[in-house]
C-alpha cells in the first residue's frame, strides 16, 4: 500500500481519498476490500470513485467546467427532476380523488 495510506487515518483528506481511489482504479484493491480495511461503507468509497471519474472527465474536456458550474448544473437537473416528481404526485392524488379512492 502507498505511503499516503500507511499512516493511521484520522481524517479523510482529498489526498487520502485520491490515493485510495487510485489503488482501486489501478486494480490493487477493490471497493469491498478498501471499505473493510478502512471501516468505510462501500457506498462512501463508490461515491469517491464516481466523483473522481467525473472530475477526470471534466478535466479532459476541451473546455472544462468550473466546479461551481458543475454543481449549478447538477442542482438544476435535480430541481427539474423534483418538480416533475411533484407534478406526477399531484396528478395521482387528483386522479385518486376523482375516482373516489382513499389514499393509502
Amino acid at each position: 500500500m502507498s505511503a499516503v495510506m500507511e499512516e493511521e487515518i484520522k481524517r479523510w483528506t482529498a489526498r487520502r481519498k485520491a490515493a485510495l481511489v487510485m489503488e482501486i482504479i489501478q486494480g490493487r484493491t477493490t471497493v469491498a476490500e478498501a471499505s473493510r480495511q478502512h471501516d468505510l461503507t462501500p457506498a462512501e468509497v463508490e461515491d469517491w470513485v464516481d466523483q473522481a471519474k467525473a472530475g477526470m472527465e471534466n478535466a479532459l474536456k476541451a473546455k472544462p467546467e468550473d466546479i461551481r458550474e458543475q454543481y449549478e448544473r447538477q442542482l438544476k437537473d435535480l430541481q427539474e427532476a423534483y418538480g416533475e416528481a411533484m407534478l406526477e404526485l399531484r396528478a395521482r392524488k387528483k386522479l385518486q380523488s376523482l375516482l373516489g379512492k382513499d389514499e393509502t
